[in-house]
């Protein structure tokens, strides 16, 4: 099968690799980059790896290469850095990214829908969700989703594992909502081995307030941290979106949450979905506390006016 990745910065680099490290998925590769030289260097760099890896081609195009991909991963845009959305104060965060980055998309999509019709388009831009929806009025198809919460909910797991000394494989946490600062942690629903993590952690004997503040925050700040040293967040985002890839190709029907668009609350959204052939095949409600289904509310209202912000920045 036929991979494309549009944009070929540092996420849309890192996605590659990704991609040929994972293997066997796909049996080509095409990176597009409005810039061409950037694109044929990040694909002749990543060549020179895949004799390690199962047999997979990787080479630089134009959109026309598109033609027959199966997938297109769509990286393309400023980043946090480059749209000065690194403030911690600043409650829109990532949102911030919409009216630059809806003009690249309104670029972009209609040139990849040309020439791939049946492709499943993924976003991984931030911010992910309002371009999500997006992408669904440009390609006019619901076959596109966003990465959505998974990083977040990643990185939930590994926060809570640190806490309780454990591995996060072994830690079950979810983020759903806004992959940005109205995201809604499920507290109530974080476990180990099925004993609730909040429990775990009231044995450690500190305070559990302050505790799930300082996660929280970890969480929700942990791009900026990131750009902080190294100048953009890549290299978890990458694996993300290449186990997205996987899931999708092989049919996998991965409950995972990413986001797509939920037609009871008119908004793409992140909650827990069900990915494989097609994209996001089904979505499900979790169980949530009260607080937690107050801040779900919140972050659909935020999402919903980004949605419309999105759309009129195109």
């Amino acid at each position: 099968m036929k991979v494309g990745v549009v944009g070929a910065g540092q996420v849309g680099a890192a996605t590659v690799l990704s991609l040929i490290e994972r293997g066997g998925m796909c049996r080509e590769i095409i990176v597009v980059d409005r810039t061409a030289a950037r694109a044929a260097g990040v694909a002749a760099d990543m060549r020179y790896a895949t004799p390690l890896s199962p047999t997979v081609d990787v080479r630089a195009g134009g959109y026309d290469d598109l033609a027959g991909a199966a997938m297109v991963v769509i990286t393309a845009g400023v980043n946090e850095k480059g749209g000065g959305a690194t403030d911690r104060s600043d409650t829109e965060g990532r949102l911030r990214l919409i009216g630059t980055n809806a003009k690249v998309y309104s670029d972009i999509v209609p040139q990849i829908v040309a020439v791939a019709p049946n492709a499943v388009l993924m976003v991984v831009t931030d911010p992910p969700d309002p371009l999500a929806e997006l992408v669904r009025h440009l390609a006019k198809h619901d076959r596109v989703f966003s990465t959505g919460t998974l990083i977040d909910s990643l990185r939930f797991r590994v926060h809570l594992a640190d806490r309780l000394r454990v591995r996060p494989r072994d830690v079950q946490a979810t983020v759903v909502g806004e992959h940005g600062t109205s995201e809604v942690l499920l507290w109530s629903s974080a476990s180990v081995g099925g004993i609730p993590a909040l429990e775990l952690l009231a044995h450690a004997g500190e305070s559990l307030d302050h505790v799930r503040q300082e996660i929280e925050n970890d969480i929700r700040y942990a791009n900026i941290t990131i750009i902080e040293g190294t100048g953009a967040s890549q290299y978890g985002i990458g694996v993300v979106s290449a186990v997205l890839v996987e899931a999708v190709l092989r049919d996998e029907r991965a409950v995972l949450p990413v986001a797509a668009y939920y037609e009871p609350f008119g908004v793409t959204l992140s909650l827990v979905s069900v990915l494989g052939a097609g994209g996001v095949q089904q979505m499900y409600e979790p169980v949530m506390n009260d607080d937690e289904r107050a801040s779900l509310e919140r972050s659909i209202a935020a999402l919903r006016t980004a949605a419309k912000h999105a759309l009129a920045a195109s």
